[in-house]
């Protein structure tokens, strides 16, 4: 969106993400200009793990870099412990300020990484195509491993807490790397410790759950918890459906490269997608991962109105 990247000529990311004004203006922007029906806090996973002693800067604008990536069981316990209340306010604050602008008229959206995401973050030290380091620690050292997420996992649960606590709406707990795993893996090194996170929140609000390149492990995810699992584009969306269970609702799963081709073709994998759901309770239709920057807004302008066209249900009888 212009009005962002002219922003971001003037801040840097962090910087939005740490002053309250900024964030709430960048969480209004596309409120203002596209048909979506939530809100989602402008904010970054990776916010946490400064205060545990993790500073990190984004490289080029837009990578994110660790000072200093874990990588001893002694450099685990060393991490700090602290209280989101505190170290995070900045972000409660702009929840606060962004219900403000809000007044009930869309429900707003907060989130947090999940502990696998965020480990592999903080021992890679970035991004990562093998995770190599991460599997290394997490084979070779299991106990330092779940020594971290647990950690992790406490630390997230209450981070959550405390934005509910602000006033957010529903959380989705983000565990954007754990495609990585196979579902073997994952049931033994990432569920117990997400499935914390989900215990700390209990009802309190909806909750999601997302991940990509998960089709081999969305039965365990559920069980991991969630009131909602994000489905990517790599499964059609009834067979993820059905891997996850129908008392269960469902969270995708358009290509996010598809708003990027033709208008025409786009509205016939929303069509696929819209079939394939057949009418039942319980999808939130999104893209299978986050909007590329490339995508033309008009383009994102006329799948939000297309979706809202195609899945509309009759009004009741008076």
């Amino acid at each position: 969106m212009a009005e962002y990247r002219a922003l971001r000529e003037r801040h840097g990311l962090l910087e939005i993400c740490r002053e309250p004004d900024l964030a709430t203006e960048v969480t209004l922007q596309p409120l203002r200009r596209i048909e979506v029906d939530a809100a989602i806090l402008f904010s970054d996973l990776l916010i946490p793990l400064a205060p545990l002693g993790l500073p990190f800067d984004f490289v080029g604008g837009e990578g994110p870099r660790l000072e200093r990536p874990l990588s001893t069981a002694a450099d685990i316990e060393g991490l700090r412990r602290f209280d989101p209340r505190e170290e995070l306010g900045f972000v409660l604050q702009a929840i606060r300020q962004i219900q403000g602008e809000l007044k009930g008229q869309l429900p707003l959206i907060g989130f947090a990484g999940a502990p696998f995401t965020l480990a592999s973050y903080a021992i890679e030290g970035g991004h990562s195509n093998s995770f190599a380091k991460t599997k290394a620690l997490m084979f070779g050292h299991p106990d330092a491993w779940h020594r971290l997420c647990e950690i992790l996992a406490e630390l997230v649960g209450d981070y959550l807490v405390a934005q509910i606590e602000a006033g957010v709406d529903a959380v989705q707990l983000f565990d954007s790397w754990v495609g990585a795993l196979s579902a073997a893996d994952y049931a033994e090194f990432a569920l117990p410790h997400s499935r914390r996170i989900f215990e700390v929140v209990g009802a309190r609000v909806p909750t999601i759950h997302f991940g990509t390149g998960t089709a081999q492990m969305l039965d365990l995810m559920r069980n991991a918890g969630g009131d909602v699992i994000g489905a990517d584009w790599r499964i059609p969306i009834d067979d993820a459906w059905d891997r996850i269970g129908h008392d269960r609702g469902i969270q995708g799963n358009l290509d996010p490269t598809t708003l990027l081709g033709p208008v025409a073709r786009m509205c016939r994998q929303v069509d696929d997608i819209v079939e394939r759901v057949r009418g039942r309770h319980g999808h939130i239709f999104n893209l299978g991962h986050g909007i590329l920057p490339s995508t033309p807004l008009e383009h994102v302008q006329m799948l939000a109105s297309y979706v809202h066209r195609v899945t509309a249900r009759p009004a009741p009888p008076a």
